[in-house]
């Protein structure tokens, strides 16, 4: 029976933080700030065993709005931008028209894999500057194959496969690339260490 409730806290806590971190993205700007929320809410659930997840994403966006809104905000509009580069781009046709789309989607691919790893570094270390967690974000994201894969992956994959469940994109959607984030930083510390 113990193992049946460890099982079901496994699906009920990014669940809860995925319900938070949609009330929290309903400023739609504030999605980085809220996403590393999720990371420092769920990473204390993984390490400490805090069940307190959906209140944990918001004690964890105090920590993180203030110093990541701004880049949220410009990244937002670059996104706005990318998305109304590629619906141009893909009514067009030339070698040249899909050498700028492929350009695009892989801005948006590296952008995406960069956003989750810093969400991970500053849930992992939510006594950082953003400018640390940039930096730590890099690293996990770009300097191996594998794990950038891993990140990129998990992004990708979770709301399609998360489509089955009733608004399983909204709660999962981003907390299941989290929590794979969570585990590749702890493997890569492992390690290194």
């Amino acid at each position: 029976m113990r193992r049946a409730l460890d099982w079901l806290g496994w699906l009920a806590s990014p669940v809860m933080a995925g319900a938070a971190f949609t009330i929290l993205c309903l400023g739609l700007v504030t999605w980085l700030p809220a996403l590393a929320a999720v990371g420092f809410a769920l990473n204390r659930w993984r390490t400490d065993g805090d069940a307190r997840v959906f209140t944990g994403v918001f004690a964890g966006w105090r920590r993180y709005w203030r110093p990541l809104l701004p880049h949220s905000i410009l990244l937002t509009l670059a996104a706005v931008v990318a998305v109304s580069n590629l619906m141009f781009l893909s009514g067009r046709s030339g070698p040249v028209v899909v050498s700028l789309f492929m350009v695009h989607v892989g801005l948006v691919a590296a952008g995406l894999t960069y956003h989750l790893a810093v969400a991970v570094a500053a849930g992992r270390d939510p006594g950082g500057t953003a400018a640390g967690w940039r930096r730590t974000a890099f690293g996990l994201a770009f300097t191996s194959v594998p794990r950038g894969t891993a990140l990129l992956g998990a992004a990708i994959a979770a709301p399609v496969f998360s489509l089955v469940v009733p608004a399983g994109p909204l709660l999962l959607g981003t907390t299941v690339p989290v929590l794979v984030g969570l585990v590749v930083a702890d493997h890569t510390e492992r390690r290194t260490s």
